[in-house]
């Protein structure tokens, strides 16, 4: 199988070395030092339990262009860098390849192959041109949820630290021998998965947690275990999934989860920086409209109201453009 992997980074580049390992014709897609390394040394990965192998069966390559059809492309980078790419998609597809979407928060996909009274809507929040819409051909994509942990310690280098578990649906929750085939080819990479006939509510208890405590801890620099040990902010990441729970039951969604249950089990990962907090810190442009922006654009087409969210989403989008015009990143320092 030809597997193409836009962003070789943490999850990624997890994915492509596995790939890779099982003999797959893989090639991965970054840039800058991280390129460099897998050029030059190919991708080190390192397991769960600390032992490593160096994946040396790939290319590594700085763009699609010149790239001939493939199998399966799997969309790695975040949400707000897919624009950049969108355009040279058309040219490495045909009605067989799959396209795998591996974004935090709603995907801008939502409403396509929906069904019902927003079927096909656009989300502008997402895709505000509508580039993304043009050229990437929904019928070819394949819903996924991204439950793994994993980190790049350096140029060239993946870390798993733990999660294994990549469930994906069609978009019309119909049952295919594509999605067949992207199921087995997740297990035989030693991967857990299942397929799911409504994806979107697999996606929507994902984004329940990254909606509240990502943002939360942006702009407290506090780790998920302080945000549910203070009752003040759990009250408020509580209030948050409150407004969004609504939001999703607006739209047919139901979370097998409560609330309560999902706070727990954030408050049981400890003293992890969300991603969020950990592109805070870095001075990279925030996932804002995967992550909130579009939970509060569809609070608006489903006219349900959402105060605490879109108090929240105007702190956390102003934190943002400070630090990209200032150039910089944030981090709490002991005090000389």
């Amino acid at each position: 199988m030809k597997i193409c992997v836009v962003g070789a980074g943490a999850i990624g580049g997890l994915l492509g070395a596995r790939f890779a390992l099982l003999g797959q014709e893989v090639t991965l897609i970054d840039r800058g030092a991280h390129l460099a390394a897998l050029q030059k040394d190919g991708l080190k990965l390192i397991a769960q339990d600390d032992s490593e192998e160096v994946v040396r069966n790939i290319e590594a390559r700085d763009s699609l262009n010149g790239l001939e059809r493939q199998d399966l492309i799997v969309l790695a980078v975040k949400a707000h860098f897919l624009d950049a790419i969108a355009r040279q998609i058309p040219a490495l597809v045909d009605p067989e390849t799959m396209i795998m979407t591996c974004q935090n928060g709603i995907p801008w996909w939502y409403f396509h192959r929906h069904g019902g009274p927003h079927d096909g809507r656009r989300l502008r929040s997402l895709d505000p041109t509508g580039v993304l819409e043009k050229t990437i051909d929904s019928s070819l994509i394949v819903g996924c949820v991204v439950y793994p942990a994993a980190t790049a310690p350096g140029p060239g280098v993946i870390q798993h630290i733990e999660g294994d578990y990549f469930p994906v649906g069609e978009l019309d929750g119909g049952q295919s021998d594509r999605v067949q085939r992207l199921y087995d080819l997740l297990v035989d990479a030693g991967f857990r998965s299942r397929i799911l006939s409504a994806i979107r509510s697999e996606i929507w208890l994902k984004a329940w947690g990254n909606l509240s405590f990502n943002p939360i801890s942006a702009l407290t620099h506090a780790t998920l275990e302080s945000i549910c040990h203070l009752p003040e902010t759990r009250e408020l990441a509580a209030t948050m999934m409150r407004e969004a729970q609504d939001i999703a039951a607006s739209l047919g969604i139901t979370f097998r989860h409560t609330i309560e249950k999902r706070i727990e089990g954030a408050e049981q990962v400890g003293s992890h920086k969300t991603s969020m907090l950990q592109d805070v810190e870095l001075g990279r442009s925030l996932e804002i409209e995967a992550l909130v922006g579009a939970v509060l654009e569809m609070a608006k087409i489903t006219e349900t109201p959402a105060p605490s969210i879109e108090a929240v989403y105007a702190c956390v989008k102003l934190l943002n453009k400070i630090m990209l015009l200032e150039g910089g990143g944030l981090r709490i320092n002991n005090a000389a």
